[in-house]
């Protein structure tokens, strides 16, 4: 379990920045026509690019072979599967476009948007007014609420309430609301420096260097099942939960500022499917993750 553990790390600090071919934002009429239109120009049609992390379980991860559905990953000899992929399927199947998966890491994807490279983002991004100062979203395809994660055995493995983790070690993943809006609300908290991915983080909770991290449900479920020395403590239902705002939960795709086209044309995908939908998949894609095996 582990070893795969350490293998799936890998993965993720070697994300590749490879995007090539005809995107969104192209020159050329007939390029320009299909990048208004929300995908790249290809001599069969239109291929979407999504770019995502794909090491980011059960939102994406990467995988060795096209089991369960996986789609293959641009300039690679892996695969990519998870929630994410199966959304950038159905929008990709919905709409008549070919799907392109492209491997970025975190901090990339958003330049990667704005500058045309890929024609959109699906990798759990919560629809923040930061991001959309830069980025625009569509209506959102999945709601995450915030919950913490603990070791089992440790000393915060009781609390009932954000009060109760007062004083304690945390961190989470880089460039996130729960780095940057829930650990400071921890009292006299150690905010420890923030994590590279996810499964970092993971990692540093597991080997005993913070007390806790915070998360999503669906990032936490997954983790139970990587890690059975994990408690998740869930505040959701009372009055002594992290203050988050509906921009913080709600996780929605970010395509480049100015393209309502496809933003119109991925959100008639979405209104077909309620949060039932979303939920379904979300367990699906966590009951195949590479960690549940």
């Amino acid at each position: 379990m582990k070893k795969l553990l350490c293998v799936l790390l890998a993965a993720v600090m070697a994300c590749s920045m490879a995007a090539c071919g005809g995107s969104a934002g192209s020159a050329g009429s007939e390029d320009a026509t299909q990048a208004a239109e929300g995908g790249s120009a290809t001599s069969d049609g239109k291929t979407l690019k999504v770019a995502m992390e794909c090491g980011y379980a059960p939102y994406n991860w990467t995988q060795a072979d096209d089991s369960n559905g996986a789609v293959p990953i641009s300039d690679s000899s892996d695969y990519a599967y998870g929630y994410d992929v199966m959304m950038a399927k159905k929008i990709a199947d919905e709409l008549g476009y070919e799907l392109e998966i492209v491997k970025l890491d975190w901090d990339s994807l958003i330049p990667a948007v704005q500058s045309g490279t890929i024609d959109c983002v699906i990798a759990g991004q919560s629809i923040t007014s930061e991001r959309l100062e830069m980025v625009d979203f569509t209506e959102p395809y999945y709601y995450a609420s915030i919950v913490t994660l603990v070791k089992n055995d440790g000393k915060y493995a009781n609390a009932k309430g954000l009060s109760e983790l007062a004083g304690a070690s945390c961190t989470s993943q880089l460039g996130t609301i729960w780095y940057d809006k829930c650990l400071p609300q921890i009292k006299d908290a150690d905010v420890q420096p923030a994590q590279e991915s996810a499964p970092a983080m993971l990692v540093a909770l597991d080997s005993g260097r913070t007390d806790l991290v915070v998360t999503d449900m669906p990032t936490a479920q997954a983790a139970l099942v990587a890690y059975p020395s994990f408690k998740l403590l869930d505040f959701t239902d009372t009055e002594d939960n992290f203050e988050v705002s509906d921009e913080d939960i709600n996780i929605g795709v970010s395509v480049r500022k100015g393209n309502t086209e496809l933003v119109d044309q991925i959100n008639s995908v979405l209104s077909k499917l309620t949060v039932d939908d979303f939920n379904s998949m979300m367990d699906e894609a966590i009951s195949v993750q590479p960690l549940s095996e």
